[in-house]
């Protein structure tokens, strides 16, 4: 069994439980198939890289993670945020998880291609670009499989509806057993 572990979860939507109870999305579910780690869900809906950025440091202060699970970035590609500006926030993050002593894992995130196949490659490579920078562990996107299933997602498309939660739970489970 692994060591327990204080983990925290800072996303958005994907990992809030956007359109259902809390209990019934995967933070939760995975809280109770790994109950020996103690599970911190700061995701919001909605939620950016830089509003992220503004919230961790008071996050990692009271709560001192073990490990930092960084879900951020969708919103603002959907929304054409400079790749820029994603990558620096993104990485102030993981420099600040990494000061507090915690261990990182990032998630990649893919974004629709609604701004052009180069403004979305800069995007998906910033992912790998920071996880090798910094030797953290890179999550692939949970929803890649999880997206193309109608019966998995929300009417609006983009989120993952109640059936679709247990398994990104068990998809990130090994992830998360290894810690």
């Amino acid at each position: 069994m692994a060591q327990s572990a204080t983990v925290l979860v800072l996303g958005d939507s994907l990992s809030a439980a956007y359109g259902m109870t809390e209990d019934q999305g995967w933070v939760h579910i995975l809280s109770q198939t790994l109950p020996q780690h103690e599970w911190i869900n700061a995701s919001a809906s909605g939620e950016t890289s830089g509003g992220g950025l503004r919230r961790l440091p008071n996050i990692l202060d009271h709560h001192n993670p073990d490990v930092v699970f960084i879900e951020l970035g969708g919103n603002d590609g959907l929304r054409g945020f400079p790749i820029k500006k994603l990558k620096a926030n993104l990485e102030q993050m993981i420099q600040l998880s990494q000061q507090s002593g915690a261990q990182v894992m990032l998630s990649e995130v893919m974004i629709p291609g609604n701004y052009g196949p180069r403004y979305t490659s800069q995007f998906t490579n910033v992912y790998q670009e920071l996880a090798e920078d910094y030797s953290i562990t890179l999550v692939p996107f949970f929803m890649r499989d999880i997206a193309i299933d109608p019966n998995l997602m929300l009417p609006d498309g983009i989120h993952p509806n109640p059936d679709a939660q247990p398994k990104i739970a068990e998809f990130l489970r090994p992830w998360f057993e290894s810690i």
